[in-house]
Order: structure tokens, then sequence, then C-alpha cells
């Protein structure tokens, strides 16, 4: 008996010293606690990778997502009975060797983020194709703490606390599985399967259905805009778009004809309304479902596809093709994509026609879907893709969830389909010329998608106030997963849904205003949907208010293009974001976490759309009017920590406070905060219509404040060799001074020479109020100046 008890002892010490064993790595730690290997690894002082998987199990994984090479770090390790300390010059992370869990905590030992005890789960699952694990993590967060992120979504809210999310791609549905806390970190969870997020008192936790690994990274930023400038140092900087790009684009389902297409360019012309783009969806290659997306032009109502072209760009516009990753049975793609076995084995839109998508996760197959592009489109001029579809759209079952890609089953890397797709078109354009930027909008995203010229957009929603208000979370919540591209249909995609009359209902012209209006402040200005026409001529004609209010927001899109296209090179050059959350910018200030109906559009402009109606059916003499003589009144919270300026009246309002404000038909609620330098550009038809040498500067005083102008060749990939120029200008407010500093870089075409137009706008004047005249002219050539006002 007393051998027994000895040899009892001595196996319970060797399970204790074995769950106590651990190594040192040059990244971090390697440990195995009980039947787990754990790594810690280091990839920056910021940025912490977490590898957990059975120990009978070899992993060697290429993320899809992360493309960051680890740096060397410098850290040091300590140990205190069971538990690993491993500090860097940024964070200290923590690993107990006998429960495996691991922790993350700020250098003054403020708590980030902390696996709750004995967490780390596999379970194992069977299916057809083979085994895997249903794998989940949970985490503990602070009561009072705020998350965001996890793509974008339809449920209506910013703050996901207490909340369960599906993260599976859907139209209508974005799974980027990060999280983003307003502690100023985030947590990538790098899984391709489904995914469910859950936060109760339970705790938060990920679970994926398909992994033979746990594997996350912890990113610390210290505010927002320094964790997302972690989140793409791990996963990608995004690249330029063109100048043009950030003008209106016009679109609907769909121009039935070439000479429809080029005949609303021609349309917007002889108005005299601005516009850029002009998009051509479904059906250029044929309206037998047999054709479906051969890639390439078969309708006899496109005969010339390049004269097509030419026409636009002969109007000073841009055209964008739909594009989608399956095809029919009788094109010439799906032929030779069969023949070298590259789809994927179910059947998508539209069923049952013998539509298959392609096998994306596959080089090969990427290779031949660019090749087809590039033969029979973007060889004809073509400036940019509609890339629809790229979730993609599957019919989920068991035998698709078995099927084979590339790359392994299609359940374990089903959410990852539109990176990999997107990226192969990026990536191949790229190859092919460096005198077009590459330009992707998309229905899908991933995380890390933003290295690939993509904007996406929140897909075929219905045309109804409540889902308006739903699209500023959406776009918000993506934003803060590091992708800063974003767009919807605007108007929303399904107006027969709600408005079987269309456009021929005035209470449609109403949500199509409001909608407009929001696309105004969004990185892409899109009008598109389906079950009625959304020109502007379709609304009336001047003199009437759903044609007058639409031309007013679409030459204030023009007016602001100095100061959106600097944010775009904020956004390639510092990690920047375009519609920005509350808590962005007034992190100290709680009463923001949970707004969901505003943002920041760049760090100056405050947006409250208007998202609900104020229309009232009256008949008179007869006919049926617009009857908007009820007032609308807009609550908007003015965030902690500045004062704001309402950009319509010019009124001066200290932050920390909720007002009520006028919104007519034609107003939408925008504060601009004191401390703002804004440029204001000139009346154009286009974007690149007229060079920006004679610029309105605005001031609005009331604290320093710095915004850097940017200007290039608008179109090309020279800005990645620095041919580009940066005007940085400062505001000093005790001193009313406005420091304009000597101008960096240059660009062929470079303006030497440019006359500054210099208003101060103190309380009760506003841009809309002033008489054509400035403060102060100013000839600058380059060199630093400075203008006291």
């Amino acid at each position: 008996m007393k051998n027994f008890i000895i040899i009892l002892m001595l196996m319970a010490l060797s399970t204790l010293l074995s769950a106590q064993s651990y190594q040192q790595t040059s990244q971090g730690v390697k440990a195995e606690v009980g039947q787990t290997t754990i790594e810690l690894q280091f990839y920056s002082p910021e940025i912490v990778r977490v590898l957990k998987y059975p120990k009978t199990e070899k992993i060697n994984k290429k993320s899809l997502s992360v493309i960051k090479i680890p740096e060397k770090t410098a850290f040091k390790t300590d140990r205190f009975n069971n538990v690993i300390t491993l500090s860097s010059s940024e964070i200290i992370v923590t690993l107990n060797l006998t429960t495996g869990d691991v922790q993350f905590n700020g250098l003054d030992t403020r708590p980030f983020i902390a696996e709750k005890s004995s967490s780390s789960l596999f379970t194992d699952k069977q299916y057809k194709s083979g085994k895997t694990c249903e794998i989940q993590q949970t985490f503990l967060l602070d009561k009072q703490e705020a998350i965001y992120g996890l793509g974008q979504h339809q449920q209506g809210y910013m703050n996901q606390r207490g909340k369960s999310v599906r993260l599976r791609q859907m139209n209508t549905e974005i799974a980027v599985p990060i999280i983003h806390s307003v502690k100023g970190y985030a947590v990538f969870w790098d899984n391709y399967s489904e995914t469910e997020y859950k936060d109760s008192f339970d705790g938060m936790s990920l679970t994926s259905v398909s992994s033979k690994c746990i594997d996350y990274y912890f990113m610390y930023g210290k505010d927002a805009d320094g964790t997302i400038a972690r989140i793409r140092d791990l996963t990608g900087q995004a690249p330029m778009f063109p100048l043009w790009t950030y003008g209106f684009w016009q679109s609907r389902e769909r121009y039935t004809s070439q000479d429809e297409l080029v005949g609303t360019v021609r349309k917007y012309r002889e108005l005299g309304v601005p516009l850029d783009g002009i998009i051509q969806d479904w059906q250029y290659w044929s309206t037998d479902n047999t054709h479906w997306n051969a890639v390439e032009f078969g309708n006899p109502a496109f005969p010339n596809p390049k004269q097509m072209v030419e026409d636009i760009h002969g109007l000073n516009a841009h055209v964008a093709i739909s594009v989608w990753p399956s095809f029919g049975p009788n094109t010439a793609i799906h032929k030779d994509l069969k023949k070298k076995k590259l789809l994927l084995n179910f059947d998508t839109y539209p069923h049952n026609n013998g539509v298959r998508v392609y096998d994306a996760f596959n080089p090969e197959a990427r290779k031949i879907y660019w090749d087809y592009m590039n033969k029979n489109i973007f060889s004809l001029g073509m400036d940019a893709w509609w890339l629809d579809a790229t979730e993609p759209e599957d019919n989920i079952n068991g035998e698709t969830l078995d099927g084979a890609t590339y790359l392994g089953t299609y359940r374990d890397i089903s959410n990852a389909f539109p990176i990999v797709s997107v990226g192969g078109v990026y990536d191949n354009q790229r190859k092919v010329t460096a005198d077009k930027r590459v330009y992707i909008f998309t229905r899908s995203a991933f995380a890390g998608q933003q290295r690939y010229g993509a904007n996406s957009w929140s897909g075929d929603i219905d045309s109804r106030w409540s889902t308006l208000r739903k699209q500023i979370p959406a776009g918000l919540n993506f934003s803060l997963c590091g992708i800063p591209y974003w767009n919807t249909d605007i108007g929303g995609f399904w107006a027969g849904r709600a408005y079987p009359e269309g456009i021929k209902d005035i209470a449609f012209h109403e949500l199509y205003v409001r909608w407009l209006q929001f696309g105004t402040f969004t990185p892409m200005m899109r009008s598109h949907g389906t079950n009625t026409p959304r020109e502007i001529y379709q609304f009336g004609k001047r003199g009437d208010w759903a044609f007058d209010v639409q031309e007013k927001y679409i030459n204030m899109r023009y007016s602001l293009m100095p100061y959106i296209y600097s944010i775009g090179h904020d956004i390639t050059n510092n990690s920047g974001s375009m519609m920005r959350a509350l808590m962005m910018d007034f992190a100290k200030d709680p009463k923001v976490y949970d707004i969901d109906n505003q943002f920041m559009f760049g760090k100056s402009i405050l947006v409250t759309p208007v998202t609900d109606s104020m229309y009232v059916n009256r008949t008179r003499d007869g006919r049926t009017v617009a009857d908007f003589s009820a007032a609308k009144i807009q609550k908007v919270y003015l965030p902690k920590g500045a004062d704001w300026y309402d950009f319509w009246t010019g009124e001066k309002i200290k932050g920390g406070q909720e007002i009520s404000k006028a919104a007519p038909i034609d107003i939408i609620p925008l504060y601009i905060k004191a401390g703002t330098i804004l440029p204001w550009g000139p009346k154009v038809q286009y974007a690149e219509e007229k060079n920006w040498d004679n610029l309105n500067i605005f001031i609005y005083p009331g604290a320093d404040t710095e915004f850097v102008l940017y200007e290039d060749e608008n179109n090309n990939y020279n800005y990645e060799k620095g041919i580009y120029s940066t005007i940085k200008m400062k505001w000093d407010d005790t001193n009313q001074t406005l420091n304009i500093g000597a101008r960096q870089g240059e660009f062929p075409g470079m303006l030497s020479k440019r006359t500054f137009r210099i208003t101060l706008l103190p309380a009760g004047k506003s841009i809309w109020s002033l008489p054509d005249k400035a403060d102060h002219l100013i000839v600058f050539d380059g060199k630093e100046i400075n203008v006291k006002m």
C-alpha cells in the first residue's frame, strides 16, 4: 500500500512538472499544458499571436489574412510559481502553466483582456470529409467595456456587448472575426469557418465549426486609431483609390443596352449635374442563364463595347462593370475551369441552371478568372470592377460544406472566399499596369481585404427607413475592423417591397433624398437599386424639391473633394479612417459608446443622418403633393471634449450635450469641430475638371489644429514611389495665425503657384451664408508662409 501511494505521488509530480514545462523561442514561448500545446509569439511589441492545439497535431498554418513577417522583438521572460510573464516595451502577456490561460495587460498592469480559466475547448467532429474539431475560446471583459467590430451586420446597434452574432458570409452580412475594444486593443480570431460570437454573463466566446487549432492575435494600439494601425500592420495597408472614385456614381439594376448606359452619362452632362462613375450591372453577357457571367459581352444590345467605353470616357466619366465568381455551363470560362477541375460543386444563383462557382482558393483558377476579365473587358479600357456575390451565394448543406477546395474542405475556409477572390483580381491587374489604380467594389469581405483596393457595400437591402438607420452602425463596425472603404445602395436595393409604385411614389422620393444625404458622407457615393430607376432626372426637374436637394448634395460632395482625397492619403499613409465611430475621437465620453446613428466623416465633420419620415401625403387641386410643413426636429448629441459649429448656421455650441436641430428636407444635421481647417473645392462637373489652383480654406477657430492637403497624379501608382505633394497647414488658436508649411514632394503637372482663399468663420457665420470673398488671398509658391487672421 505504501509503495502504491508513492507511485501515485510520483505520477502526480510528473504530471505537475509536465504541466509546468516550457521553452523560450525567438518569438516568445512554447509550452505543453495537459494535452495542449500553447505558443505565444510576438509579431511586434504591440502584437502577439496565441496558438493552441492538441499535442497530437502538427500545425503548419499559412494565414490568408496575416501578411506581417514577425519583427525581432525584445521581450523579458519571468516566472513566478506556475505563471510565465512576457514583457515587451508595450504590453505584458502572462501564461498560466497549470490551466493554459493567457492574459494581456498594460505595462502599468492595467488589464486588457483575459482568457476565462480552462476555456480553450477542442470538440472532435466527424464529417464525411474527415475529422476536425469545433473550437471555442472564452474571454473575460470589463463590465463596462464597449466592444465593436465583427464586420457588417444588420442588427442595428454599435456596441456588441451582450449580443450574439453569427459570422457567415451572406448577402447583407459580412463576417470579419475582429473585435475592437474601447480600451484600445483588438483581437483577430484567425479562422475561416462559420463562427459564433456570443457575449453573456459567462464571458465573451468565439466558437468556430472547424479547425485543428485556436489561433488569434492580440493587438494593442492605445486608442482606436492606433488599434486600426496595428490591424493594418498585421493584415495589410490600404492603397490609394483614384480621385474620380470619390465623386458621384450612378447605377441601376440594370441598364439594358449600350445606348441606355451612355445616354445616362450624356443626360447628366446636359443637365450640368456632376457625375464621375456609371455602372453596367449584369446580363451584358446574355439573358440566357446558361451563359451566365460569361465574362465577355454577348448581349446584342451591347454591339460595340469598346466604343461604349470610349464614349463614356469622351464624356469625362468612368465605367465599372459587374463580374460574378460563378459561370453558366455554356460559357467558355466554365468549360475551361471544369476541364481543369477548378469549379466548386454546389448549386448557386441563378439556381438550377448548372451555374457553378470557381475555386478562388486555387491560384490557377484565379489566373484563369483574370485572364478572361483582362482579355474581354479590361482591354476595352474598363475602369473598375463590381465583383458581385463574393460571399459567394451558396446552397449551404452538408454536401456543400464537405466539398473539396484547393486549401481544404469548404467548411474549413468558406468565410475567406471574398479575400482570395478579390485579391486575385487586384494582384493580377497590378501585374498588367501601374497606370490605372485598381478599384473594386464588392459585396463581401474578410479581414485584410483592405490591401486589395476593395470597397465593400452592404448588399441587397430593403428600401425602408429602419434599414437606412441600420446601415450606420453596419458601416461603422465594419470600418473598426480596419477596412476603411464601405458604402450602400442609395435608396436601398429592393424598392418594390415597400414602394410598389417606385419612382412614382413621393414617399420614396423622401427616403431616397435622405439616403443620398447620408451617402454624401460615406467613402463611396453610389446610387443603385432594383424595381425603379434612380437617376436624378427621374425625380423631376430643377425647381422640384427631390431634384434640387439631390443636386445640392452631389455638388457638396465635389466641394469636399480636397478634404476627402486628403483623407484617402491619410488612410494609405497613416492607417486612417474615413467613417469614424464617435468612440474613435471621443473615447473619454462614455455617452458616445452606444450611439448608433451618428459618426464623424474624417476628423472634423459630425454627421447625423435623418432616418425617419416627415412626409405627409396631401391632395391639392386633384393631385398628390408632398407636404413638409411639419418641422422635422432631429436629436443630435455633441460629444464632450470639443465645441461645435452648426455647418448651416455657424452657431457655436459647447460639446457634451444633446440638442434639437431643425432638419427640413434639404438639411442633414452637420457640425464642424472647433479647431478645423476645411478645404473647399471648386464647382465642377467631374472630379478632375478643374485644378485646385484657387482653393478656399475655411478655419473654424476654438482649438489648435492641423490639416495636410494631399495631391498627386490622381490615377496611377507613382505615389508609391513618393511622387506626390503634401502641404501641412497649422492653426494656432491663441495667436489666430495659420501656418502654411513648405510644400513637400512633387509630381508631374503639379501647380507651381496657387491661390489660397483663407476665411475665418467666427460664430454665426457659415460657408453657405458668406459672400464670395475671402479674408485673405494668399499666393502660395511652395514656400512656408504665416497668415495672421
